[in-house]
């Protein structure tokens, strides 16, 4: 069966079980340890929580504040603890979602929550440079709604003045579905699914370069 008719199944039973917030371990690490100020913050779900941005990005003083299994309901809860004045802004968030409870998968209510995390994150660091990363391809079961989400999401990162960054050139193949060198399981990247993500940002990122260390 397709991974994601898997997940689309599945994963709503895993949440009404569990009844409690995603990555609540994490959470509660966040809480104790506040994310530093003048960083490149790294925003998102377990996309974000598995990249190793420090060795991806060396030269770059990051923090990772991604948390596996959330959507964008669980992002806007604990938004305004995330953003402390950071220089740059990468965000991926909205995947989740498409498998998420059913009454919270329309499209146009994924891309109203993802409008309201850019609008927050745009007041909150006005003077961030703010990547709105598209949300991934993943099977061909998801290809068209990821499609106009993204466009609703390149839609609101022109609104609020971020930068949209387009992965979908790197990503997909020719039938709309993540290469299957980029993903282990249509959804969670490979150590060369990173790779590629990083080579995409790495011209964003470069004036935050740090050339000298203490």
């Amino acid at each position: 069966m397709n991974s994601d008719r898997i997940y689309s199944m599945v994963i709503p039973v895993v949440r009404r079980m569990v009844k409690g917030r995603m990555g609540a371990g994490r959470r509660r690490y966040f809480e104790a340890v506040p994310v530093p100020p003048g960083r490149v913050l790294f925003l998102g779900d377990s996309l974000t929580e598995g990249g190793l941005w420090p060795d991806l990005f060396p030269d770059l003083a990051t923090s990772n504040r991604g948390i596996g299994g959330e959507a964008t309901y669980d992002l806007l809860e604990r938004l305004d603890a995330a953003i402390n004045d950071p220089v740059a802004v990468s965000l991926m968030i909205g995947t989740n979602d498409l498998h998420g409870p059913r009454d919270l998968r329309d499209t146009a209510q994924v891309a109203g929550r993802t409008e309201d995390i850019i609008r927050r994150i745009r007041e909150s660091a006005p003077s961030a440079l703010f990547l709105v990363n598209s949300v991934l391809p993943r099977t061909e079961h998801f290809t068209a709604q990821i499609r106009e989400l993204n466009e609703r999401n390149r839609s609101a990162a022109d609104r609020h003045g971020a930068t949209y960054v387009d992965l979908w050139p790197t990503f997909a193949d020719a039938a709309g579905a993540i290469k299957k060198e980029y993903a282990r399981d249509n959804l969670h990247l490979t150590p060369a699914g990173y790779l590629a993500w990083a080579e995409v940002l790495r011209p964003h990122l470069a004036p935050f370069a740090v050339t000298e260390r203490a």
